[in-house]
């Protein structure tokens, strides 16, 4: 899967404000993932990398940036990633020169829509409305499953990447993999508030609980 078709699709979420239109388009362009694809686009998607922080900094985008036209193959989802990973694996002195290098022939071989998308992904400032629970509406609209069930996973795993090749691979089972363990952190959930701790235990019954 070429980078050019998710930078594609990133500019028509930004053109709507329309969920429901967004979702579509998310849905849509993940059922034309495969395998590792589908993980790094919806980690793309919700402006997230696999590795984490790279140690790049916005200085190090600028030192890095290019004008010239593009050149070399086109740039893909995988190798973009392998390319995040040299960067993120690069660590001593003379570390930062390297990755100021590592990062300017990756963007030699993008676009300038490319670069840009690049740019912001790097940086985690990554803006098109598609955020995290767009994506897990997205996921479950492409695997025709129930939006609940993708969200619970989501909940057990804290891995959105898993969850998106799990459901569009597998379906129902694949999600059902995803379980509360122990000494794994589950991501929190929304839950009404209210007024005072009587009202807690007058809901609730016997519970535990702690101060914030």
């Amino acid at each position: 899967m070429q980078l050019a078709r998710l930078v594609e699709v990133v500019s028509k979420v930004r053109a709507t404000t329309k969920k429901t239109v967004k979702t579509a388009l998310l849905a849509d362009f993940l059922r034309q993932t495969q395998g590792k694809e589908t993980e790094l686009a919806s980690l793309y998607l919700s402006g997230t990398l696999s590795q984490g922080k790279m140690g790049v900094g916005w200085r190090m985008i600028q030192d890095a940036m290019v004008d010239d036209p593009r050149s070399g193959e086109p740039l893909t989802l995988t190798g973009v990633d392998q390319v995040f990973e040299e960067i993120a694996s690069d660590q001593g002195p003379g570390s930062t020169e390297r990755k100021i290098g590592t990062v300017r022939r990756l963007f030699q071989r993008a676009s300038p829509e490319e670069r840009q998308f690049l740019a912001q992904l790097i940086m985690g400032e990554l803006r098109q409305g598609a955020l995290e629970g767009l994506i897990l509406d997205a996921i479950a609209k492409a695997a025709k499953l129930p939006a609940g069930d993708v969200r619970q996973a989501m909940m057990f795993s804290g891995n959105l990447g898993a969850v998106a090749r799990a459901a569009l691979e597998e379906g129902a089972p694949g999600l059902s993999r995803f379980s509360l363990r122990l000494f794994t952190p589950i991501a929190p959930m929304l839950a009404n508030s209210v007024e005072d701790v009587e009202e807690t235990l007058e809901r609730l019954g016997e519970a535990a609980f702690e101060y914030k």
